[in-house]
């Protein structure tokens, strides 16, 4: 089968691989789409932390199925999308059922090989039924799941002001959620075609772009108090420390991204703000299920998809949706 291997940072090459037999217990997919995430493109440039080389990338995937055990509640031809954090079910945080935050977890495309195949073979558990959904929208849960994890993980709260820094697709995730959950979101991102799509395709009317006078535009938005919840999805050290400014007394700073650094801030500003500081990672079946509900209800506009490759083309192409020029939003890969 066509596969896609990193061999290292800048490396990408066509392979012919064996197709996968389906193992006991597991369904056998036909991957259909492998959405591109800004995991992909730091492991291409050789900026992830969990990772060792070579590696088939691909995690935010949709599926139709091949093959299924008997007894299966799949069946082939059903359209999936794969929940992509493969969790060991014995460790103390999936007994808790936080199974996105396993102790063993291997992530497919990170930990493990992923989707950027024709094939592939997983346990049932990690499968979610897409009906209805196209298979566009089936490869777009996953990230936006990421998106509607962090929001829920803040508990955010209808007339709460809540600040969104970074406005690539995880970040424009957690802005639909905490629309969804009644926030009044402002998005804080350098690039004005990522603040444009935030207000033209999201409704947002509140964007501003990092700059000498960025903390006075923000404090005039709330009041002086800045806001009750801030999210960092940029992926930058020093944007991660800054936004710790930003958070209201009182307030909650939630840490979508990750990064290869340490994270430095002020204690005493920290708790004279009493500030509550969140780690958000991966996602549940339940942000999945909340997802698939918001896109049955038309609330997840299918614009976020800007840019289409053939797996063959991922070689010659990928190293483009690096520059800003080219305006990626979601890159989806047609296998």
């Amino acid at each position: 089968m066509l596969t896609i291997i990193c061999e290292a940072p800048g490396r990408l090459h066509v392979a012919d691989r064996q197709k996968p037999s389906r193992g006991d217990g597991e369904v056998l997919l036909k991957l259909r789409r492998v959405g591109v995430c800004g995991t992909d493109l730091h492991i291409f440039t050789g900026n992830q932390p969990y990772l060792s080389y070579p590696r088939v990338m691909g995690h935010e995937l949709a599926a139709t199925v091949e093959d299924a055990p008997e007894g299966s509640r799949f069946s082939p031809g059903d359209t999936v999308s794969v929940i992509p954090y493969i969790s060991c079910g014995r460790c103390d945080a999936c007994l808790k059922g936080r199974t996105n935050c396993c102790r063993d977890l291997g992530v497919l495309g990170v930990h493990r090989d992923g989707g950027m195949a024709e094939y592939l073979s997983l346990p049932e558990e990690f499968l979610v039924k897409a009906d209805g959904l196209s298979l566009d929208q089936a490869a777009m849960m996953e990230f936006l799941s990421i998106g509607a994890h962090a929001v829920a993980r803040a508990g955010v709260e209808p007339g709460q002001k809540v600040l969104v820094t970074g406005a690539g697709p995880i970040g424009l995730a957690v802005a639909i959620f905490a629309q969804l959950d009644g926030g009044d979101v402002t998005l804080l991102d350098g690039r004005t075609d990522r603040l444009e799509f935030g207000r033209r395709h999201l409704g947002i009317a509140s964007t501003v772009q990092p700059g000498p006078d960025d903390d006075v535009q923000l404090s005039a938005i709330t009041n002086g108090d800045f806001f009750d919840v801030v999210f960092d999805a940029t992926g930058n050290p020093k944007a991660i420390e800054r936004g710790f400014g930003f958070v209201a007394h009182g307030g909650t700073y939630v840490l979508v991204s990750i990064v290869s650094s340490d994270i430095t801030f002020s204690d005493p500003e920290f708790h004279k703000r009493e500030t509550s500081l969140l780690g958000s990672r991966n996602a549940t079946r339940a942000d999945f299920q909340r997802v698939m509900q918001a896109m049955h209800a038309g609330k997840v506009p299918e614009a976020l998809v800007t840019h289409r490759m053939a797996l063959a083309d991922v070689p010659e192409r990928f190293a483009g949706l690096l520059d800003p020029a080219a305006g990626v939003v979601k890159a989806l890969i047609e296998v």
